[in-house]
């Protein structure tokens, strides 16, 4: 019945009218049409087809196209981690108040207003309730070496089936994927992919990790949450690749459906993180405590831009702080700056730069320290702490030699800290 009667109010009310649309002799917006539909289409059964992305028809044979934009507010799905906040938008009037949510996936606590989005840009407030724009919506999917990641310490030489939405809650000056990290949902025409169905191409694809990298996932949460539960169903690991913004709440949601998680720890300054990344500090260093309690695989990686975050105390206090916050045994990547994005005017991180960090970090008892984005340096070999011998061998990221045997050291051996099968 209820079907019925909304099939016949669609029907009759809503009329073609000068590129727009007339529904009961007023007009009615692009926007207020869209937001009106997005609710009523969960309910109208057949009386509202979404015939292809772009085009409404309706029983009568009505139809309106529609641009990248509006399909993305039709299609897409509550989100999780928001709360109401019952606040009104400044210079609205109480009867027409819009009604505000609070995003509670991250960090920037997002207060978004209705038909707005938050600073990520893939999560917008739809009628008082918050939707994820990029859920099913990948950009980017390669298979890429678990080492690219990088990952040093699980499962050396595996393929990992790698994909990423759009969408970041940062605004790093030196991102090396900004051309995805700082588009909206709408800046590309994907192929919606369920998450079932990623499961099952990585699977066919052989590759027995699924990465979600080169964005920020955090974004795409509700995504990942799904597509790693259709992974562990197949005998598949999932993998984070992340800033650490996000809250405990779904952090503690991802680390138990995770097998790993790097967090890019981008420098250890309250000033370099506002500055430089549009983001704080604080909730990064949470987060990396956070996973190393739940004893979920983790590495660090810290981005060495000249400058900016090369300084000898800055890189003393990071080393110092992971020693003591998260321990000795977490592989800790100090990783070479390319210009890029922002910040074409810097040169590229100095070699000897990254060798005096690493130097540093091992003498400060960190027992597994590497040299990033610079290929065949011996400084992205594993070396074993208790007998110095080169248990895992690296050309570019590819795994050349591996002397690690049963999660101990083929020479002496000891234990060697990791995910090896």
């Amino acid at each position: 019945m209820q079907q019925d009667k909304l099939r016949l109010r669609t029907t009759r009310s809503f009329v073609a009218y000068h590129g727009g649309l007339k529904y009961k002799k007023h007009m009615v917006s692009r926007r207020e049409f869209l937001l009106k539909l997005a609710r009523l289409v969960p309910l109208a059964g057949a009386g509202v087809v979404l015939c292809d992305p772009f085009r409404v028809l309706f029983d009568d044979g009505l139809s309106f196209a529609l641009t990248e934009q509006d399909e993305l507010v039709l299609s897409a799905p509550k989100a999780r981690y928001w709360a109401s906040t019952g606040r009104g938008v400044e210079g609205v009037s109480h009867e027409h108040r819009s009604r505000v949510v609070r995003c509670l996936l991250c960090a920037q606590g997002c207060f978004i207003g209705e038909g707005e989005r938050g600073r990520c840009r893939t999560r917008m407030n739809v009628k008082g309730e918050l939707r994820s724009l990029v859920y099913g919506r990948p950009i980017a999917i390669h298979i890429d070496p678990i080492e690219k990641k990088p990952f040093y310490h699980f499962l050396p030489g595996s393929a990992a089936y790698s994909l990423a939405t759009s969408g970041c809650p940062l605004r790093c000056k030196f991102c090396q994927n900004w051309e995805m990290s700082q588009a909206a949902p709408e800046d590309y025409r994907v192929e919606r992919k369920t998450a079932e169905t990623v499961a099952l191409n990585a699977a066919t694809l052989q590759a027995p990790v699924i990465a979600f990298t080169y964005n920020e996932p955090t974004v795409f949460t509700e995504y990942l949450l799904d597509i790693a539960g259709e992974a562990r169903k197949l005998g598949l690991r999932s993998v984070l690749v992340t800033c650490g913004l996000m809250n405990e709440t779904p952090l503690a949601d991802m680390c138990r459906a995770l097998d790993a998680v790097k967090v890019d720890l981008k420098g250890y300054s309250e000033s370099f993180y506002r500055n430089v990344c549009g983001a704080e500090l604080k909730p990064v260093l949470r987060s990396i405590k956070q996973v190393a309690r739940s004893r979920v695989h983790l590495e660090i990686v810290n981005l060495v831009v000249p400058t900016l975050n090369d300084s000898d105390e800055m890189v003393k206090d990071l080393i110092t702080w992971v020693l003591n916050e998260v321990g000795p045994d977490v592989p800790l990547h100090f990783s070479r700056f390319h210009p890029n994005y922002q910040l074409l005017n810097l040169p590229p991180t100095p070699v000897a730069t990254l060798e005096r960090a690493r130097d540093a970090a091992m003498a400060q008892g960190l027992r597994y320290v590497y040299v990033g984005n610079v290929p065949d340096h011996p400084g992205n070999n594993t070396r074993c702490p208790y007998c110095g011998k080169e248990v895992i061998k690296r050309t570019s990221f590819f795994v050349t030699e591996v002397h690690v045997k049963g999660g101990r050291c083929a020479f002496c051996r000891r234990k060697i800290a990791g995910v090896w099968g």
